[in-house]
C-alpha cells in the first residue's frame, strides 16, 4: 500500500464521482497540499485518479489516454491493455502507483501486477486512506439519501481526519 493520498469512486443512480484529495508526502514531510491527482480523458466521457509516484502517475495517464485513443474509448480494453504493459514492460514494471479508471459504466482498478479490478459494488478506493475511504462510502451507500458526489466529498473529509497522508483539499470529477 502507497503511503501516499486517497482515491474514491462512487456510483449512485447513474452518476459517478471520482475525488482525491491535494497532499503529496515525502516521507514524514507534506511537500504540497494542492496537488491535482484527478484527470478527466476523451473529451470529458472518463475519469481518472491516481495513488503514489506522482512522475509514475503522470507516465500511467499518458499511457492510459494513448490507450484510450488506440481502443476508441472501450474503457475495459484500454484498462488491459495497460495493465499488460504494466506488468511486461521493463520500465513500466518499476512505475511505483495504482489507477481508478471509470466512464459511465464501469470502474476498474489498475496495478503494476497486472490487475484489472472491477469492484463487486458502487466504490473503490486506493491509498494510504483507501480502506478509510472505502468503509465511509460504503456505509454511506447503504444508509444516506446522499447522491454520489457527496458522499465521495464526505468519505474523504471522514479520510482526512483519520489519514495522515491525506488532507481536506478535495477534488471531485463527476459523470451524469
Amino acid at each position: 500500500m502507497f503511503k501516499s493520498t486517497t482515491i474514491l469512486c462512487v456510483r449512485k443512480k447513474g452518476e459517478v464521482a471520482l475525488g482525491g484529495d491535494g497532499q503529496v508526502s515525502f516521507g514524514n514531510t507534506i511537500m504540497k497540499s494542492g496537488a491535482r491527482k484527478i484527470r478527466t480523458m476523451l473529451d470529458g466521457k472518463v475519469i481518472t485518479g491516481f495513488a503514489g509516484s506522482s512522475a509514475d502517475a503522470f507516465t500511467l495517464f499518458e499511457r492510459f489516454e494513448a490507450k484510450l485513443d488506440e481502443y476508441r474509448g472501450n474503457l475495459t480494453r484500454a484498462a488491459v491493455e495497460l495493465a499488460k504493459d504494466w506488468r511486461t514492460d521493463r520500465i513500466l514494471r518499476k512505475l511505483e502507483a495504482m489507477m481508478i479508471v471509470a466512464d459511465k459504466e464501469k470502474t476498474f482498478t489498475i496495478s503494476g501486477t497486472g490487475d484489472v479490478l472491477e469492484p463487486d459494488d458502487d466504490v473503490t478506493a486506493i491509498g494510504s486512506g483507501g480502506p478509510y475511504a472505502l468503509a465511509a462510502a460504503r456505509a454511506m451507500l447503504q444508509h444516506s439519501k446522499l447522491d454520489a458526489e457527496k458522499i465521495v466529498k464526505e468519505g474523504m473529509r471522514i479520510t482526512s481526519e483519520i489519514c495522515i497522508y491525506t488532507n481536506d483539499k478535495i477534488q471531485i470529477e463527476v459523470l451524469k
